[in-house]
């Protein structure tokens, strides 16, 4: 994928032109459209762009630094752009902006090229990217699952190689939940840092103006441009740079660790720890309690009001015109009285207090991005509850006034990404971009190949006994097209047992810290094929999940405790081939 940084360099040394830059851009959007339709709302027109490229090209011959040089970049359609509709993803709402907002205002002004809106749940309500008239932008890597919203149509057109750069806004984690789900850096600014004028508002007082980039690099560039007061903004604040060494990473308590039964994220989590600690950092459990119930202050409290208060005239005067999901959530404001308010503004501080106080004791967090990732079809058939859990570790950021950098942390076997977040004090920002950096330098995280036709979804299988390669029932897995992976072992905690009376002759697998590494086959099946090879195993034995020797959780052959009655303990054979050979 191109950088900002790149083109940035490419563009000053003339080794390529803004103009070529932008013609590559045109080409690739093109060709893309016909795979995600989706992810534009409202492209700006061809000659316009070319037009604004050449002027980069011309300033650039003339001698002028320009830190944005060609840049090509997409703007979420809830950000004003001058020339082009504001629709925040309703069209009844949408009007012409007589100017850009600041922030884009100043990527122009810093040589970066606008090309295009992009898609978003209505009125950035939602981290799913499902709440939109104009489609549903999926994840760019497995088009099963969802984008990841609010701020969809950016991640995807950074994810997909449309544009370097994206801006997106974040109220409750719209600019990082995408960026885990796509494998991006996902920046939230500190509250203020970035000017909101020219932001059809959320909740006003906490929201943030973000970008999607593919390293932390770029995400510096666009803050270094950008950053700044802007008495236009109520909200704004003098820039405060404050330094960060990340030496002591605070991490939830074992307990508060969710992940919904995600079990590869769940994994990723605990690796980047370990790389964390690899790099000299002290890991310090904290308790998460105090953050989520200020998190729930967001859509559980009084706080859903300011999103009412945003759309009042709106909502009244076209209710119909909001997608239902949306307008349930918004509606809910209505009935919050200003006792209410009051109430939850002094939780709040309260609980900044607390959060507060945790800087006294770590540097930075390290949570992850989103517990777990869902299809389409779950998401719309569940809009509410999924869409909930999406933000266990985000939305109480911005009530807390801290910053934030979401990066990628791996991907699951079904290419849908997981990343975690640093989260700092407010102001911090520069320090964990950096930190940033530190982490993605020491693991990059290819990714995987773009969706560009729909992928069928496998699952990686371990066998123990009679399904291995030259036993009874291997025909179970070759009539199924089943594709061999990897010959190795469990890890050092099971035991195996030769069962009686078992015909053809099986083993039991049973999960003991006290057991030994047991030799297995990995086997990949297509999810149908998969269902009706799990259909046909017979009690007493399962298909549950069984970790190999480099940690992978993958499914596998489990037994139920049944399964060792007059059973022949065969575990330091090391494995079923072992035993066969020992009885022949």
């Amino acid at each position: 994928m191109i950088t900002a940084t790149a083109i940035v360099r490419d563009v000053a040394a003339g080794t390529t032109s803004a103009e070529a830059v932008a013609r590559d851009t045109l080409a690739r959007i093109a060709a893309y459209a016909a795979i995600q339709p989706a992810v534009w709302i409202h492209r700006v027109p061809e000659a316009d762009v070319l037009a604004m490229a050449r002027a980069i090209d011309a300033r650039i011959a003339a001698g002028e630094a320009l830190p944005l040089a060609g840049v090509p970049f997409a703007i979420k359609d809830n950000i004003d752009l001058a020339g082009s509709p504001t629709t925040a993803g309703c069209p009844d709402f949408a009007y012409q902006p007589g100017q850009s907002a600041n922030v884009v205002a100043r990527l122009i002004a810093a040589g970066a090229v606008p090309v295009g809106k992009t898609n978003l749940d209505q009125f950035a309500t939602g981290l799913n990217g499902t709440r939109s008239p104009y489609g549903a932008p999926a994840c760019a890597f497995n088009r099963a699952y969802v984008s990841g919203g609010s701020s969809s149509g950016s991640a995807i057109a950074v994810a997909a190689g449309l544009v370097p750069i994206a801006l997106g806004t974040d109220t409750a984690g719209s600019g990082r939940v995408p960026a885990a789900f796509n494998g991006l850096i996902g920046f939230k600014p500190t509250k203020g840092r970035w000017s909101t004028a020219g932001l059809v508002p959320a909740c006003r007082s906490i929201d943030c103006i973000t970008v999607f980039a593919h390293d932390p690099a770029d995400a510096a560039l666009v803050d270094a441009a950008v950053a700044g007061h802007d008495a236009a903004d109520p909200w704004s604040r003098p820039l405060c740079d404050v330094p960060l060494t990340l030496t002591r990473v605070g991490v939830p308590l074992p307990h508060q660790r969710q992940f919904l039964g995600d079990l590869a994220a769940e994994q990723m989590y605990a690796q980047a720890l370990g790389r964390l600690e690899a790099m000299g950092c002290e890991l310090v459990a904290i308790d998460l309690a105090p953050l989520s119930e200020a998190a729930r202050l967001l859509y559980d409290g009084p706080w859903v009001a300011e999103r009412t208060a945003a759309l009042a005239d709106f909502l009244h005067s076209h209710p119909d015109s909001i997608d239902p999901t949306v307008r349930t959530i918004v509606e809910g404001g209505l009935g919050r009285s200003a006792v209410e308010a009051f109430q939850g503004i002094y939780r709040l501080a309260e609980l900044k207090q607390v959060a507060d106080a945790l800087w006294g004791r770590i540097d930075a967090l390290c949570l992850p991005t989103t517990p777990t990732i869902y299809r389409l079809a779950e998401m719309r058939a569940h809009p509410i509850a999924l869409n909930s859990n999406l933000g266990l570790y985000t939305n109480f950021v911005n009530l807390l006034d801290m910053a934030a950098i979401a990066i990628p942390a791996g991907w699951r076997r079904n290419d849908t990404g997981f990343g975690v977040t640093l989260i700092g004090p407010a102001w911090t920002d520069r320090a964990l971009i950096a930190c940033a950096a530190q982490l993605c330098d020491r693991d990059p995280f290819p990714k995987p190949p773009l969706d560009l036709e729909t992928k069928v979804e496998t699952v990686a299988l371990a066998v123990v006994g009679a399904h291995l390669e030259g036993m009874p029932l291997h025909w179970q897995l070759t009539s199924r097209q089943a594709k061999h992976l990897a010959t190795t072992t469990t890890a050092p905690s099971y035991r195996l047992y030769a069962m009686a009376d078992s015909v053809p002759p099986k083993p039991a697998l049973i999960h003991d810290a006290t057991g030994a590494a047991i030799a297995v086959e990995v086997y990949e099946l297509d999810m149908a094929a998969f269902g009706s090879f799990t259909a046909e195993v017979p009690p007493p034995l399962a298909i549950g999940t069984v970790t190999l020797a480099d940690g992978t959780l993958v499914k596998g052959f489990v037994a139920e405790p049944r399964a060792i009655l007059g059973a022949t303990d065969i575990t330091d054979l090391g494995g079923w081939r072992a035993y066969v050979a020992s009885r022949t």
